[in-house]
């Protein structure tokens, strides 16, 4: 009994006391840290990853990093108007690259701050202003829209989200009744245009909605090995040797952000600079299996996206009949 009491205390002397509108949550690293229940401003490390799954929920996020002083953000895409629509208020800045700005942050009050598991070197300054959740963002430890799901519970949104994937998966169903039966197992590959190729990670609404809709991802690696080298948390370099070798049931073609054309004209035209001839020998060209999609709409990890990605999808079955 005496252990019990001494653990007890020793327990609290490391944690600190938790009050009726806090909560010990222990986040994607494993460290236990003292949460809001119904946190008022939150600040985002990461808002495409990040920002965008809370705001999809109804959270309006307060700060975020990638954001210069005038509100514009760092690339040429802003996230919120392209995913959840023009006219929402968008997070004040406290740092658009490098080191976060501490006194900018402080300025902001934050409860609550949501960073990635790659910001775990800045935890120390970030913890010095609000209490820091750490969520793993990286392909190879989360999919589709589990970014979103695991934010919901650390927001107290649960039941918010549910109710929204639920009317999600009957749309899902729906279109799959629209699909010949022979559709369950088909592959899929996405491929992301930049100065090079490359396949696109685990972590999108784009990836949620073509496995529900019952494709599989063509395993690059394993099976072919093309991959070209190292890759980023969402993208995986190709060659474009490689490339022109791939046979998926569905080439999931998208263009860079920074294209002011990232429809299908502006991505054939980009990809025949990166592979010249690609449309006179690629089976999906020439069997219409290839769905061109913009990317801002559909990479972040929310169900928001997810439902852009059926949006395209039914688009393009449509196109195709």
């Amino acid at each position: 009994m005496r252990h019990l009491v001494f653990s007890f205390i020793a327990a609290m002397l490391v944690t600190g006391p938790v009050w009726a509108d806090e909560r010990l949550v222990s986040d994607d690293t494993g460290r236990e840290v003292l949460v809001p229940r119904q946190p008022d401003r939150v600040v985002v490390m990461h808002e495409p990853l990040l920002g965008l799954p809370l705001m999809d929920l109804g959270i309006e996020i307060t700060g975020s990093y990638g954001r210069a002083d005038d509100g514009s953000f760092v690339i040429a895409v802003d996230f919120i108007d392209t995913v959840l629509g023009e006219g929402r208020p968008k997070p004040r800045g406290f740092g658009p690259f490098g080191q976060p700005d501490l006194e900018k942050l402080r300025a902001l009050e934050p409860d609550l701050i949501v960073a990635t598991e790659l910001d775990a070197g800045k935890l120390d300054q970030l913890a010095s202003v609000a209490p820091v959740y750490l969520q793993n963002v990286s392909s190879a430890k989360v999919h589709g829209i589990e970014i979103q799901d695991d934010l919901a519970a650390l927001v107290g949104l649960t039941e918010v989200f549910n109710s929204r994937k639920a009317t999600y998966l009957e749309r899902v169903s729906s279109l799959r009744e629209t699909l010949p039966a022979n559709s369950a197992g088909l592959t899929y590959l996405p491929v992301f245009l930049t100065d090079q190729l490359n396949v696109v990670g685990n972590a999108s609404g784009m990836v949620q909605a073509l496995e529900d809709l019952g494709f599989i991802r063509l395993n690059v690696d394993e099976t072919s090995k093309l991959a070209a080298g190292g890759g980023s948390m969402m993208l995986m370099p190709l060659s474009a040797e490689a490339f022109g070798r791939l046979n998926p049931d569905l080439l999931v073609l998208l263009n860079s952000y920074t294209e002011d054309d990232r429809g299908e004209t502006g991505t054939r035209a980009k990809l025949d600079r990166i592979v010249p001839g690609w449309q006179q020998f690629m089976k999906p060209n020439l069997e219409n299996r290839i769905l061109f999609v913009d990317p801002a709409k559909v990479i972040t990890p929310t169900l928001a996206s997810a439902n852009h990605m059926l949006d395209a999808f039914e688009s393009w079955t449509l196109k195709s009949r």
